[in-house]
């Protein structure tokens, strides 16, 4: 995991590209020197960073704009930055790199409750926008464990998937429309509030999930949905992957309003209850724990559907016990043992955190594959597994190791086995720095071969994010 670019570490900031950024951004937009000690530059990876040669906050899509044709007409690597709170390096600036934090773009400029619309600039968090559309009665359904700290211009630039996949779809699937810097300054304006528009390519879809790539995202325009105004949620006790299959496929068809339907093993859930000091809510322990969640437009409409589901699951063997939460309270505290996933990362540094995807009828078999070669090849770690059943979502804790080489080993081991399985090295987190060696397991050449030729026609001084996704041609000079 020695991922570092190191061609650029002696770059410096000269005065004349000092004095353009100062002009593109303001000054007080400009942090360099002992000023970078103020402000954290890494993301929640772990992977290597440096000390960026500067930090650049502005305030307007304007001033980003301006501030990329500078870094482009100097040919300055930048290390685009949202709310830090990446699992894959991608943020972390390396050596020679200015850094473009968006955080300042923090205003949510409309939200037309009569549309369902909600137009934002990339720096307002998740938590925030969900909050403001609660306000009219609506909803924005992304949701991730980071709420409070992610950005949605983030969101956007990976593509986040989290929680409620199964009902609402990736963050594409909630974009409307965006605002884009192009790395050569050109503001490109795309802020469509309309869900039909076949007038011609629709150019979002370049810059979601790019990683910031191809260029900055400054505002999106994004889908609301209705608040839900009764919210189901329950933890069950599983015997076995195959009930944990038919209970997905039972719950589905009974409960129109299923959101989520994570799956934990008994290794996650154990160890998860220990690091948030909570007890187990069963009197035993199971080998399978699934936390249900499904919304309705009021009580009646789900509340019947939600507690038959369950039981009917009990009598027929699928469920050995079950506990339905009886107010948001309780629902908090079952999502707690899911949502765990920061003090277990804490509790297993250095560790490798897998975000991996693969056929929803595959997923026990490589669950139990990966089981067998890394308890093996590392004993002495855990490996804990849970995930988003229904879309095939995998996650993986492994961990504490005790040194950079012995992680990368066993990332190769995990991602040559997804890659023997037909899944994605990355189903929600992006590639960035961690996982850019091993893209070959999900892309072949042809298609890493169009993505570069992207990246030459949008970025052809190769400023935004180098190395990234793909190892960079060369060093930017």
């Amino acid at each position: 995991m020695t991922i570092t670019d190191t061609t650029c570490a002696q770059r410096v900031l000269s005065p004349a590209l000092i004095q353009d950024l100062e002009t593109a951004v303001g000054p007080d937009n400009l942090w360099s020197g002992v000023r970078l000690a103020e402000r954290p530059w890494h993301d929640w990876s772990g992977a290597p960073s440096v000390m960026p040669l500067a930090v650049l906050l502005p305030r307007t899509p304007q001033a980003v704009a301006r501030a990329l044709r500078v870094c482009h007409l100097h040919a300055t690597p930048i290390a685009v930055q949202g709310g830090l709170t990446g699992l894959a390096g991608g943020a972390n600036p390396q050596g020679g790199e200015v850094v473009l934090s968006l955080g300042r773009l923090d205003a949510i400029e409309l939200l037309d409750a009569q549309g369902a619309t909600a137009v934002v600039q990339a720096g307002v968090t998740l938590q925030a926008l969900q909050e403001a559309a609660q306000v009219h009665g609506l909803s924005f359904p992304l949701d991730l464990g980071a709420r409070g700290s992610c950005q949605l211009g983030g969101n956007a630039a990976t593509n986040a998937g989290g929680n409620r996949v199964l009902r609402f779809g990736m963050m594409r699937n909630l974009v409307l429309g965006l605002e884009v810097a192009l790395p050569d300054g050109r503001l490109l304006t795309m802020l469509d509030r309309v869900i039909k528009n076949n007038a011609g390519y629709d150019l979002k879809h370049l810059f979601i999930g790019s990683e910031g790539t191809l260029g900055v995202i400054t505002r999106l325009s994004l889908g609301l949905v209705p608040q839900p105004s009764w919210t189901g949620t329950a933890m069950c006790a599983v015997p076995d992957f195959p009930a944990a299959l038919s209970l997905l496929r039972m719950a589905r068809a009974t409960m129109p309003g299923l959101t989520a339907f994570e799956l934990m093993w008994r290794g996650f859930f154990d160890a998860g209850a220990k690091a948030i000091g909570a007890a187990s809510p069963f009197a035993g322990p199971a080998p399978l724990y699934v936390l249900l969640e499904s919304v309705a437009g009021s009580e009646e409409q789900g509340q019947a559907a939600f507690e038959h589901a369950l039981e009917r699951a009990m009598d027929e063997g699928l469920v050995q016990d079950a506990v339905i939460a009886q107010s948001q309270a309780q629902a908090a505290q079952l999502w707690a043992f899911r949502e765990g996933v920061s003090e277990l990362l804490s509790a297993h540094k250095p560790c490798a955190a897998f975000d991996v995807s693969v056929p929803i009828e595959r997923m026990d078999a490589l669950v139990q594959e990966l089981s067998t070669r890394l308890e093996s090849a590392y004993p002495a770690q855990s490996h804990l597994f849970f995930g988003h059943l229904g879309d095939g979502n995998l996650h993986l804790i492994s961990g504490p190791f005790t040194s950079h080489e012995e992680l990368a080993q066993a990332e190769a081991v995990v991602y040559a086995c997804v890659g023997r399985f037909e899944g994605s090295i990355s189903a929600e987190h992006g590639i960035g720095m961690v996982k850019r060696d091993f893209l070959g397991h999900s892309r072949d050449d042809a298609q890493v071969g169009l993505m570069r030729q992207l990246k030459g026609l949008l970025d052809p001084h190769g400023i935004l994010n180098p190395g990234r996704i793909f190892e960079a041609a060369a060093c930017v000079r």
